[in-house]
């Protein structure tokens, strides 16, 4: 194993990353260009090293109010199937271990994005911009599971369902759509009804949201299934909800497709995604937000985070200290898994 590879992945913080994945982001396809921009804001490097580094990792998930699932250990093959380029995951983590056991010396962190992204691409007979987001997925898998988690996950991959199904234009096309409003939609007294596509970790759907509706409160309308069997933290509907307020930070979500019909985030709910650690862009419409402050005003498709967690002050240390709450559903389930992710045991 190339220790002297893996140690120099491992030097760079999370700043270095994202630096990184930003100045890939021409080289991306269109059709995971904000995804793998989530991806890397749902398994944040800096919450993995504040957790390897406590004392105690239980009174540090309490400190945290942390929960839900959280960590990659377990999903080395699953984290990033909302990504087209998950289809690729076979080639990409092939391409990765190739790498290191072949002792490449370590030359930039984009290179080596780049370097697997070429090896898949050409082993999947395919562009490399389908191949360049799941790479540095991957590279940031390997960094936080350890490489002997990594080489030994099977490497499977979900297959395609749904629009994920088409080329990686028709779903860029799809996400850009409305649904019709059929003849009288013209009228403003008329209800403009549209869509939310949602994918997460454990379950994918699609639910309806009348004009100007926050994201949460059309979720929490939905009875199709019993989300709370997948999701402790899901009491109504599919996206997890506790506050309604922007208190929580339950309710975070990446948006796949349509940012531009979402609402301007408020004052609060910018201050409120610092509080929580979420890293949300300073964009005017952003890809990540808070599904209770999110107003639709068309069709939409998110990804829902698989946990969640106040974190800003003692991880970021970019706002001032704050009263959590204590940590309270499937907290057990939750240190076990944490504890198996920042371990790699």
């Amino acid at each position: 194993m190339n220790n002297a590879f893996i140690s120099a992945l491992e030097k760079h913080t999370e700043s270095d990353w994202l630096a990184t994945v930003e100045s890939l982001l021409p080289a991306i396809h269109e059709v995971d260009r904000n995804a793998v921009q989530i991806w890397f804001r749902f398994y944040p490097l800096d919450l993995v090293t504040y957790l390897e580094s406590a004392d105690d990792l239980a009174d540090a998930m309490k400190g945290l109010a942390m929960d839900g699932n959280f960590g990659l250990v377990d999903k080395i093959d699953s984290s990033h199937r909302f990504l087209y380029g998950h289809r690729f995951w076979p080639q990409v983590k092939n391409a990765i271990v190739a790498h290191i056991e072949g002792l490449d010396p370590f030359s930039t962190l984009a290179n080596e994005v780049k370097a697997i992204a070429k090896e898949a691409a050409v082993a999947a007979k395919t562009n490399e911009s389908l191949t360049t987001a799941i790479a540095a997925v991957g590279l940031m898998t390997l960094v936080q599971a350890g490489f002997d988690d990594f080489k030994t996950a099977p490497g499977a991959t979900q297959k395609p369902s749904g629009v994920m199904t088409k080329s990686p234009e028709a779903i860029v096309a799809e996400r850009a759509k409305d649904d019709s409003q059929g003849l009288l939609g013209f009228l403003k007294t008329v209800d403009k009804k549209f869509s939310v596509a949602f994918e997460s970790f454990a379950f994918n759907g699609k639910f309806p949201i009348i004009n100007d509706e926050e994201i949460a409160s059309a979720s929490q309308k939905d009875r199709d299934r019993d989300w709370q069997s997948f999701d402790s933290r899901c009491w109504e509907g599919p996206v997890p909800i506790e506050c309604t307020s922007a208190s929580c930070g339950t309710c975070w979500v990446g948006i796949l497709g349509g940012q531009e019909k979402l609402s301007e985030p408020s004052d609060r709910e910018r201050k409120q995604m610092k509080v929580f650690g979420y890293n949300q862009p300073d964009d005017k419409k952003p890809f990540l937000r808070l599904a209770c402050q999110a107003k639709a005003s068309g069709n939409v498709t998110l990804v829902i985070a698989p946990w969640n967690a106040v974190f800003g002050k003692k991880v970021r240390g970019n706002v001032e200290e704050i009263e959590l709450e204590p940590v309270t559903t499937s907290a057990k389930n939750l240190r076990k898994t944490v504890a198996t992710a920042v371990s790699g045991e």
